[in-house]
């Protein structure tokens, strides 16, 4: 888009919206301003602007202003001329291919659009949005509230219900920007909108353009920043961070879909130390998906022994059923059909797809939660999905292109080494600490807000060692429910005594040698606690007299090689000589 007949002026004042007096050739000019924003940070007294004799030598008003120069900044403020910028580039072949129809101002319900195409069976609605304000990079809209722009935008929505596609498109007025994000503080219904717009399919497309004092014409793409421009701002410095700070861990080392997914499924709820011997031996034993696919059972529960949790290595099984079955054995490419897989949810999916694939997908755990919160200064409660939907949205706009995996890592290792929960973070050492909103104001020590978990149920057990002198009494629990599948010591619900504890085994067919007390101990399931009590009962002839069928009479070193045995028996294991989990192999 070129203009004819252009000179240079200096603005003078700005007494409404429609006209401004500027100097032209030493004389005080009456100029129409094509722009009714405020543009008050570009119309300064002195501003070198850019205007425009109209081509009717009638007209009352000779000149209009199109352009302004802010430093070296040359800003194109014509609003009328964005339409027709828009529609050029989109004839010229972009955006579209096989368009066979563009028209200006097309009604739809109760608004009426910038642009309506179609290409072949595509029909297209577009609004168009110029964008002049800008600070450090950055650039905004509006400058002033449109009730009129928040209609448009929930009005694209509801035409994509229908069947349409749907863009917002903001020209931005000039050159060498940094990204698009919605002026919130001064709308925040515009921002909330575009939003939800985004939500339901509404394109939002930002370019900027190539200004000049007779020209404006469309040239590349800016990032659009719903959420937090904080978090883009603080991308850089974050990715330079961890290339020089990440950790060597063995799961980094040779990256596939499946080293991924078993890496992540273990350091949930599990340190990253205490996972990298696990790993290693379930690779070792297990080094493809086939091989997981096919294991068995007691198998797959013993390589898992000492990390908890077993549901979750019993839906990887299935998950890797589902690959064999589903997808040939070939781990799914796509983070929708990593999705679907049992057992994986969002933040898992978000790792593996990432990491394994650069798909620009968030991973975002209680590290990232934390981070996240701290940055924004945010006191919404991070256990709430809201919350964490919001901050997982906020965090994929951002994602550097081509470095999905390493900035999904990044967030995740801040969080673990530096702004750390528990303790005093380590600012100094933060790549984001000029820019933290919690550190300007003293107060990442008290974020995240996180809300108490209902308070856990306490069951009382009684737990019993029976040993007939060589083997050790065990039984496998239901196939459903807690530790399902896994192999315990015989336990009843309630406390017993000594007296009680001699009943029960005459009860079972069993004649006790001699009782002993255990001491007592506690394990932490997510929901409840088991208080437990516990006796070491030697009986003569274990196996021959036992009355309950699904007891196995086991001597301890067969236990500690086979038989998975969950950590919450951990204290009588060791009473037992049975080393469960990583204990067995130091």
């Amino acid at each position: 888009m070129r203009y004819e007949r252009m000179t240079v002026g200096r603005f003078i004042e700005r007494p409404n919206r429609f006209i401004a007096y500027v100097e032209i050739a030493g004389q005080r000019e009456t100029v129409h301003v094509k722009n009714t924003g405020r543009c008050k940070e570009l119309l300064i007294p002195g501003a070198e602007v850019f205007v425009q004799r109209a081509d009717n030598p009638e007209r009352k008003t000779q000149w209009d202003l199109i352009g302004v120069k802010k430093g070296k900044r040359m800003i194109n403020m014509d609003s009328q001329v964005t339409n027709k910028v828009v529609r050029e580039w989109i004839e010229e072949g972009n955006l579209f291919t096989g368009v066979t129809l563009i028209r200006n101002e097309v009604t739809y319900k109760g608004s009426r659009f910038d642009l309506y195409v179609e290409c072949g069976e595509r029909k297209i609605f577009i609004e168009i949005k110029g964008v002049t304000l800008e600070d450090e990079g950055a650039v905004r809209f509006p400058d002033a509230p449109s009730e009129r722009a928040v209609k448009h935008v929930r009005e694209l929505a509801e035409a994509v219900k229908e069947g349409y596609e749907a863009y917002v498109f903001f020209v931005i007025q000039m050159a060498d920007v940094c990204y698009f994000t919605p002026y919130t503080d001064m709308q925040p219904a515009f921002s909330e909108a575009l939003k939800a717009a985004k939500a339901k399919g509404v394109h939002l497309l930002a370019y900027e353009c190539n200004v000049g004092i007779d020209r404006i014409r469309i040239t590349k793409e800016v990032p659009v920043i719903l959420h937090s421009p904080v978090l883009y701002e603080m991308t850089g410095s974050l990715m330079e961070w961890y290339r020089e700070h990440r950790r060597k861990l063995p799961w980094r080392e040779q990256v596939s879909a499946y080293h991924t997914w078993v890496s992540e499924i273990m350091l949930q709820q599990t340190r990253v130390e205490a996972v990298k011997p696990f790993y290693a031996r379930f690779l070792k034993a297990l080094p493809t998906v086939k091989d997981l696919a096919e294991v068995n059972e007691d198998k797959l529960l013993k390589l898992w022994e000492g990390l908890g949790y077993y549901n979750r290595v019993r839906n990887m099984q299935k998950a890797a059923i589902q690959i064999m079955e589903d997808h040939n054995g070939q781990f799914p490419h796509s983070y929708e059909e990593i999705r679907k897989l049992k057992g994986i949810g969002d933040y898992t999916a978000g790792a593996i797809s990432s990491i394994a694939f650069g798909i620009p997908k968030p991973a975002v755990d209680g590290n990232v939660l934390r981070v996240v919160s701290r940055i924004l200064n945010s006191d919404a409660d991070i256990m709430k999905a809201s919350v964490r939907s919001e901050i997982a949205a906020a965090i994929e706009e951002v994602i550097p292109p081509g470095a999905a995996g390493d900035f999904n890592q990044a967030l995740i290792e801040l969080g673990a080494i530096v702004c750390v929960p528990g303790q005093v973070p380590k600012c100094s050492q933060c790549p984001a600490e000029k820019i933290c909103c919690a550190r300007q104001e003293g107060r990442e020590q008290e974020l995240p807000v996180k809300s108490k978990a209902k308070a856990r149920k306490i069951e009382k057990r009684t737990i019993f060692l029976i040993k007939d002198g060589e083997n050790l009494a065990i039984r496998k629990r239901p196939g459903k429910g807690l530790l399902a599948g896994l192999y315990e010591f015989p336990n009843i619900p309630g406390y017993l005594n000594m007296e009680e504890t001699a009943a029960y085994s005459k009860q079972i067919g069993l004649m006790p040698l001699r009782i002993k007390e255990l001491p007592p101990a506690k394990h932490i399931f997510s929901h409840i606690e088991w208080h437990m009590k516990g006796y070491a009962i030697l009986v003569d002839e274990l196996e021959k007299s036992c009355k309950e069928e699904d007891m196995l009479f086991i001597a301890p070193d067969e236990i500690e090689k086979r038989y998975p045995i969950p950590s919450a028996f951990e204290a009588y294991t060791l009473h037992a000589e049975i080393k469960l989990g990583q204990g067995k192999y130091k």
